[in-house]
């Protein structure tokens, strides 16, 4: 059985670590966002030069750990005279790692428009812009809802991690609270209940988004 009097009195102490969750990927995701818009407009301009930096960028930040990338960014840096706090540092490397992401579910999304609709476009007199705005983004974004949601409700979870850079996240209070009072069952069943009310919302509004989306396609 759980200890709920031992719940009620330390439930405070996650609401603060919701909190700094809540802090971190808000900023962290719209840095995501920003850098997969421009990647992804760089891979489908087929840029120069800057579509093959994108692919490195993406390549590096996939295929390496969240937790490596905070310690460079936290521990590393340092070195080379550069000092941040530990919340610059958790939101620069979730946007970061998101970047990657988002910048794969954009580019598909605005593939997945057929060039003929382009050629559509122009042919009853729309410009590249008007093509972009009224035609293109329209769809691609439709197409790359369900993977945007995921990679949202991905970088939430990952952000678990910032506690390794001594960040008070939902993971640092649960971690903390067990090795204090040994209390494992009722700190990781809080643990649970906090992510599941900061991210059930967040897959609900998503699965919403994604039937709008598909019923407007129809």
């Amino acid at each position: 059985m759980l200890d709920w009097s031992f719940i009620e009195r330390y439930a405070p102490f996650f609401v603060n670590g919701a909190w700094m969750t809540l802090f971190i990927s808000v900023f962290g995701i719209a840095l995501a966002i920003i850098t997969g818009v421009v990647c992804a407009a760089i891979q489908t301009a087929r840029i120069p030069v800057l579509r093959q930096i994108v692919a490195v960028y993406i390549e590096i930040s996939r295929n390496t750990p969240l937790l490596v990338q905070l310690y460079f960014l936290y521990f590393g840096l340092p070195k080379l005279g550069f000092v941040w706090s530990a919340e610059m540092c958790a939101i620069i490397g979730l946007g970061f790692l998101g970047g990657s992401y988002m910048a794969e579910s954009m580019r598909a999304g605005l593939q997945a428009v057929p060039q003929i609709q382009r050629e559509n476009a122009y042919m009853l007199g729309f410009n590249r812009r008007q093509t972009l705005v009224h035609v293109v983004i329209p769809q691609a974004i439709g197409v790359a809802t369900p993977g945007i949601v995921a990679n949202v409700i991905f970088l939430i979870k990952e952000s678990s991690v910032v506690s390794a850079i001594a960040l008070a996240d939902v993971m640092y209070m649960a971690k903390d609270l067990m090795g204090i009072t040994y209390d494992t069952y009722e700190a990781l069943f809080m643990l649970i209940v906090t992510y599941l009310i900061i991210l059930l919302p967040i897959s609900i509004f998503g699965t919403w988004l994604e039937r709008r989306f598909d019923y407007a396609r129809r």
